[in-house]
């Protein structure tokens, strides 16, 4: 169960040393772009003050694209689009579900990674992935995929709604059938289940593996890490968590974060924290990397509430390949845990949470937010800004600053390098704007609604989605200034995204492609 394939010390040194995706121009190749420290800054210029999906059609579910501003094209999703954005070598990828089947053989409850031409907005292919038969305990019915898809050297990369973490080629079948992985027919219609035929608009899956399977993980609910590549190895959260009682871990040994072999997908290393031990919940958090030093770390949100700094580059112990461990902070301060001497009990209000955001690394510090299931409403928030040059427990001197009037939060925060300013939504749907060296506020936006995605910055503004289908888009400066107000007609529950001078704005139900001056491309849509 915890078997650990073997890497040559030589052969893991060199693949921790190519940290480049192999990316062109401004591309959004992965959750957080080509950057590993996953902030959610874009450096394009020239991007939409103004947007507008066009008038909703009488009748159908589609939009009136006459009535658009600066729309380019539009691609119908699902019912529910929680998968992130992510552009590369001129496709564009996001998860959904099958509530708006492309294809007749794929029938019912199924989840989907589409993959769009960048240009036009073209439907080119889906990996299509069935449910697990272990129920929506693990795999909640009608999610979809919500992994965000990262691309390297011609190969996708995403942990799909079965607990797997999946290699495709960009190209689909509609070439070749490429790698040891050749049964796209039994994997796309399920285990045991007759096999369906796959057509050049399928998915290519060059190799699998399944945490499930081989490491017992047994997410809660959902899993959905967004992978890390770096070099040639690929890291993912395990999504191991409790079972439907809210009471047990039935794993608690299982690892939470994982690296694979990018070309074989054998496992590469692990950590050894026994997270799963003290597991609030469920564990949601992707992983971000940085340099600190000669030394690159790999952070990590727990489901503990902690915040871990791992040497990327595993070390071997009792033939077993591990992440050695350089630092550590619990984000949840005392008073979150303890009241009148009792111990505040998960999921109160006023008690602990864990980390579901992606912890951001930028100029040798790392910021991290504390924040639950959205099931389990607002309640107390902290995020904080921590030195990552030092080493071993961070709770005494590690923390750079400690901001606490936020909600819990699921977002992952951006940062403006022009500005020196930090963004950040929580959940209970304010915009919060600091000071990112040194925590100082400078004002707070209420969007009204419930904010379930993240922040993006790019070219001296703020885009932000809510619950309400609402987007905002914010000056990114120092005095709160309101640009445009929109809504989409379903929930916004993802992350804008910007590549190539493109912003990308997923609903529930559409993706939309805006740039300044567009027009819409005919077709799109389809």
């Amino acid at each position: 169960m915890m078997f650990c394939s073997r890497l040559g010390l030589l052969g893991a040194a060199l693949a921790i040393s190519g940290l480049g995706l192999s990316v062109t121009g401004q591309d959004w190749p992965q959750w957080g772009g080509a950057n590993p420290g996953r902030n959610m800054y874009a450096t394009a210029k020239g991007l939409p003050t103004r947007v507008d999906p066009g008038k909703p059609k009488p009748g159908s579910d589609g939009f009136d694209s006459t009535t658009a501003v600066n729309l380019r094209w539009t691609a119908k999703l699902g019912s529910q689009s929680y998968g992130n954005v992510t552009v590369a070598g001129g496709k564009v990828f996001i998860g959904t579900n099958n509530e708006s089947p492309r294809h007749n053989r794929y029938a019912g409850d199924r989840s989907l990674l589409l993959c769009f031409e960048e240009a036009t907005g073209n439907y080119l292919w889906q990996l299509t992935t069935p449910k697990l038969a272990t129920g929506k305990a693990n795999d909640w019915e009608a999610l979809g995929i919500l992994s965000a898809a990262a691309i390297d050297d011609n190969r996708v990369y995403l942990v799909s709604s079965r607990c797997e973490v999946l290699c495709l080629t960009m190209d689909g079948l509609g070439r070749e059938n490429v790698g040891p992985f050749k049964d796209e027919a039994q994997y796309m219609a399920g285990p045991g289940k007759p096999k369906v035929e796959p057509g050049p608009a399928d998915a290519d899956i060059v190799w699998q593996y399944s945490m499930f399977d081989e490491l017992g993980s047994l997410p809660h609910n959902a899993a959905n890490c967004s992978v890390l590549v770096l070099g040639d190895l690929v890291y993912a959260c395990t999504s191991n968590g409790q079972d439907w009682t809210h009471a047990n871990t039935p794993a608690p040994y299982v690892p939470s974060l994982i690296a694979l072999n990018k070309k074989t997908g054998a496992l590469a290393g692990e950590d050894r924290e026994l997270i799963g031990e003290r597991l609030f919940h469920g564990q949601w958090s992707s992983p971000s990397a940085g340099k600190v030093g000669d030394r690159q770390l790999v952070f990590f949100g727990g489901g503990d509430g902690v915040l871990y700094a791992f040497d990327a580059l595993p070390v071997e112990e009792n033939g077993h390949r591990y992440f050695r461990k350089v630092w550590w902070v619990d984000c949840n301060p005392p008073e979150y845990k303890m009241k009148d001497g009792q111990p505040i009990k998960y999921p109160a209000a006023e008690g602990p949470s864990e980390i579901n955001a992606t912890p951001v690394f930028y100029n040798n510090r790392v910021y991290a937010s504390i924040g639950q299931d959205p099931e389990n409403g607002d309640g107390v928030g902290r995020l904080i800004c921590v030195d990552a040059t030092k080493t071993g427990d961070q709770a005494q001197g590690g923390i750079v600053w400690d901001y606490r009037a936020i909600h819990r939060c699921l977002s992952t925060v951006s940062i403006d390098p022009d500005t020196g300013l930090l963004f950040v939504a929580d959940f209970a749907g304010f915009v919060h704007c600091l000071d990112a060296a040194t925590g100082k506020v400078y004002w707070v936006h209420d969007l009204k609604a419930h904010a379930w995605g993240s922040t993006m910055v790019a070219d001296g503004k703020v885009y932000v989605g809510d619950e309400d289908g609402d987007l905002c888009i914010l000056a990114a400066s120092k005095e709160k200034k309101v640009l445009c107000e929109v809504n989409f007609g379903a929930p916004l529950y993802s992350t804008p995204v910007v590549a190539n001078g493109v912003l990308y704005i997923s609903s529930q139900t559409h993706l939309f492609a805006f740039a300044e001056g567009a027009t819409p491309k005919t077709g799109a849509a389809k």
